[in-house]
């Protein structure tokens, strides 16, 4: 997903009602925490996984609050102001969580793992597990959180854009106190309530953020003149979801490179997250990428895993598949609804976003969202889809602090100290909680300066998914491949993705003193390549090492394969997969699958 600094509403834009509601909404979210922090017990279980008693709904409507951020709110209103449906393709990628519930959850049930890279290990070696769980808390560190403290401290910003704080040895301004009350806030209630606390707050602001979302979607439509207004004032493009493989106006040596203005000069590169989405890569690219994050990520499967049987779990897939297809219609359809408006006059304040060539501006239209709230929505409303706002960006935070504290505890201190106790274990987990915390302050300086960051961050999960994708999907349908292919992969899969940020970060973050690479030289080439072709090219490769290494070394033993790769479930395992479905349950899958195939035929411009 694609995301972007975070315009918001003026600080006049809010009225004492709206101020109302939003209070109401902390009240609620900090009374549901605390109802859940004194029902929970001083153990593993239900710290990491909340006792292993979560329902289908709470797995369901927790797996979308954490998959859901500012930059969907922002970010994908934005796109659907200058490109149309163009970023729906990552939304419409819902059916990765059927993939969950039917072909992952099965074996992650039977393991009774706590984390992704335990599975890891039981499939291969307790080295493989140790490099994924250090790669994915990097990898959190780098973006999850990065991405979460920065959009809280402007939506502080900009709502209160005056507001400071004098602490005699520093002054604070409302970047900085915005980005720390999310911080702790939402830092409170995951250390002392882990898991459960997390899995049911984010239900509740599930809710409120589809509510928010959904009122500005409605508010809009009607002040336009309905759907058949939108489809005539918008060009038939936006509403195309198939990209040719060069787009107009992009080089196509190593299709696409980059784009060029009318001076010639270059202004978009081809890894940035933009509307040339050649057919190709979202083919080909997209679903490994969708598959690594919604069937393998520790933030996302932690759900899945504290479910009762595999049942619920699976069930919480499904729910979360339906849910994941709302995005398209309460953020990016809000943003077409935005440049709609603008185009055709109807609100004379929109016109910034319409470019002397009829088309959006790209800079402006990243404000379509609260440009919608402030000047489509009534008094009170304002405050439920702030509330909205607010939901999005905790909810992410709160997620990757819980993710990360299991993996720390359960896949590297309990290694170093399996004679800890469980009371230890809990403690531990907490404190690696406040660290993230504390880590999350420490980069707000950091992301503050930061120029084009979060185009880099959105390149960081092309490169290091493919590697991780392969050992999971591979392991579990080839009982042939080893440990030592496994760790071929993801040493080879992540050096290239390594190699690809080193090379980019220079020119995304546009570093003091760096004056690019020159023109046809390795590096150029390397820079240039269309990211989703390069995390294709990650995939390809690391497939290939895994089952050479493996092919080319001694077979993994039969017993400890038993329950982890399809060639090796016993009868009484599947019986048991079995019973745990029923005929709602497939039905509700291909329900998703039509829906999916529905807005791919009806968005073909």
């Amino acid at each position: 997903m694609t995301t972007h600094t975070l315009p918001l509403l003026a600080a006049g834009s809010l009225a004492g009602l709206d101020w109302i509601v939003i209070a109401g909404y902390f009240c609620l979210l900090l009374g549901l925490a605390w109802w859940v922090i004194r029902k929970g017990k001083d153990t593993p279980d239900d710290y990491f996984l909340a006792g292993r008693n979560l329902g289908w709904f709470i797995i369901g409507a927790s797996i979308f609050a954490s998959n859901i951020g500012s930059e969907h709110l922002v970010g994908l209103a934005g796109s659907g102001a200058t490109d149309g449906v163009a970023m729906a393709h990552y939304e419409l990628h819902a059916w990765c969580l059927l993939v969950l519930g039917w072909v992952m959850v099965p074996f992650y049930a039977r393991s009774k793992v706590f984390t992704m890279p335990e599975f890891l290990e039981r499939r291969f070696s307790p080295t493989a597990r140790w490099v994924l769980s250090i790669i994915s808390l990097v990898a959190y560190v780098l973006t999850k959180v990065a991405v979460g403290i920065f959009a809280g401290g402007v939506v502080f910003g900009t709502l209160l854009p005056e507001m400071a704080l004098d602490l005699g040895f520093v002054k604070l301004n409302s970047f900085w106190i915005g980005s720390i009350l999310v911080l702790l806030l939402t830092g409170i209630y995951t250390v002392l309530g882990g898991m459960r606390a997390v899995a049911y707050t984010e239900a509740l602001q599930t809710g409120i953020l589809i509510f928010g979302s959904l009122l500005v979607t409605v508010f809009g439509l009607s002040k336009l003149g309905g759907w058949s207004e939108l489809r005539a004032v918008l060009d038939s493009d936006m509403f195309n979801l198939w990209k040719p493989l060069v787009p107009a106006g992009v080089e196509g040596t190593w299709a696409p490179v980059s784009e060029t203005g009318p001076d010639g000069s270059i202004v978009r590169q081809a890894w940035y997250f933009n509307s040339n989405y050649p057919w190709l890569g979202m083919l080909f690219c997209a679903p490994i990428i969708g598959l690594w994050y919604w069937c393998t990520d520790q933030y996302i499967v932690q759900r899945a895993l504290g479910a009762p049987n595999e049942t619920e779990a699976r069930r919480g897939s499904i729910f979360a598949s339906f849910l994941k297809l709302l995005p398209v219609f309460i953020f990016i359809i809000p943003g077409m609804i935005c440049f709609a408006l603008a185009k055709s006059g109807k609100i004379p304040e929109l016109g910034m976003l319409v470019g002397p060539d009829g088309n959006a501006i790209g800079d402006e239209s990243q404000a379509a969202f609260p440009l919608m709230v402030k000047h489509v929505l009534p008094v009170g409303v304002r405050g439920i889809v702030v509330a909205g706002l607010l939901s999005a960006l905790m909810s992410s935070l709160a997620g990757v602090f819980n993710a990360s504290s299991t993996l720390f505890t359960m896949d590297l201190y309990q290694k170093f100290q399996p004679k800890a106790s469980q009371h230890q274990l809990v403690w531990i987990g907490r404190v690696a909680t406040v660290v993230m915390v504390l880590i999350g302050l420490a980069w707000v300086p950091v992301i503050q300066g930061a120029k084009g960051l979060y185009d880099y961050l959105q390149s960081v999960q092309g490169y290091l998914a493919p590697p991780i994708f392969v050992v999971f999907f591979f392991g579990v349908f080839m009982k042939r491949l080893n440990s030592k292919g496994c760790l071929a992969a993801l040493i080879v899969g992540f050096a290239m993705g390594l190699f690809r940020l080193a090379v980019d970060t220079p020119v995304t973050l546009k570093l003091e003193g760096f004056e690019g690479y020159a023109e046809g030289s390795f590096l150029w080439i390397v820079n240039h390549i269309y990211f989703q072709y390069f995390s294709l090219l990650i995939f390809l490769v690391s497939g290939a090492a895994m089952i050479v290494v493996s092919y080319l070394t001694e077979a993994p033993a039969a017993a400890k394969l038993s329950g982890l790769t399809y060639g090796t479930v016993t009868a009484e395992d599947r019986a048991i997969s079995r019973s745990s479905w029923s005929r709602g349950d497939v039905l509700a899958s291909v329900g998703v699958c039509i829906l999916i195939l529905i807005a791919y035929l009806y968005f073909n411009g």
